[in-house]
């Protein structure tokens, strides 16, 4: 993949190492100038171009920064990453702090669009490009206790499908993933335990990959999915087609359980 992404993240680096080593000039950016410089310094020492920049993503002046960034680093802008969100501790809605939701909102909903508001037209400018959002399944799905978060994703997904439809004749495909449980560094300090009872909650039996949902986004941006746009696509090990129980139980045979 050559050409010049962007990736606006928690920086971890998964994604934007996997892009870097595709052929991608990557400028990162998210809150954290700190950990920012680190992520850019590993993709550097493999000998790939990467550069970073802090910004708030719910700014518009930040945001608009960014893409002159890019466009002064790179002269270009053909893939967008956009995996922002932020949120506060589960908690059923009544009990929830109105700043807590309007963060939510502020961080998924308008940093995405702000994100796209000014990707689009960079990419209009150079012949076209791709965006990929980053939601959850449970944007989809829905989750007990998380309004926030929840809520955000939700619009996360309905922003990407109006940018699609908007933008599909024009050359700019927009997609959206919704990741199930993956082992992210929030999992990993979460503990053992916790990785043991995200597992059976998707059909595969297992989380995810970080490098899984990286590849998707790999895929997304390059020509290799040119005629795909508009699209939710979920990295969840099957669990959005339905439900697999561990055990199932016949009616006939009272408490004999069958294997699923």
């Amino acid at each position: 993949m050559a050409g010049h992404s962007m990736t606006r993240s928690r920086p971890r680096g998964v994604t934007a190492a996997v892009l870097a080593r595709a052929g991608a000039k990557v400028m990162l950016a998210a809150r954290d100038g700190d950990a920012l410089a680190a992520v850019a310094g590993e993709i550097r020492s493999e000998g790939y171009e990467a550069r970073c920049v802090t910004v708030d993503v719910g700014d518009e002046s930040s945001v608009a920064r960014l893409i002159k960034r890019v466009l002064d680093d790179f002269g270009r802008l053909d893939v967008a990453f956009n995996n922002v969100t932020d949120g506060t501790v589960p908690q059923a809605l009544a009990d929830m702090e109105v700043d807590d939701f309007d963060r939510a909102i502020r961080t998924n909903i308008r940093g995405t669009f702000l994100g796209m508001k000014h990707q689009i037209p960079t990419m209009l400018a150079s012949g076209g490009g791709s965006i990929i959002n980053m939601a959850s399944l449970a944007g989809v799905q829905g989750v007990a206790n998380l309004a926030g978060y929840v809520t955000g994703k939700a619009g996360v997904i309905a922003l990407t499908k109006v940018a699609a439809l908007d933008y599909a004749d024009r050359g700019v495909r927009v997609n959206v993933l919704a990741p199930g449980p993956i082992l992210t560094h929030h999992l990993k300090a979460a503990g053992e335990q916790a990785q043991r009872q995200a597992a059976p909650a998707t059909p595969m039996r297992r989380v995810g990959a970080p490098e899984e949902v990286a590849n998707a986004v790999l895929w997304l941006g390059s020509n290799k999915s040119g005629f795909v746009t508009g699209v939710t696509l979920p990295i969840d090990g099957g669990q959005s087609a339905g439900m697999k129980p561990e055990r199932m139980y016949r009616q006939s045979q009272g408490a004999a359980q069958v294997e699923a």
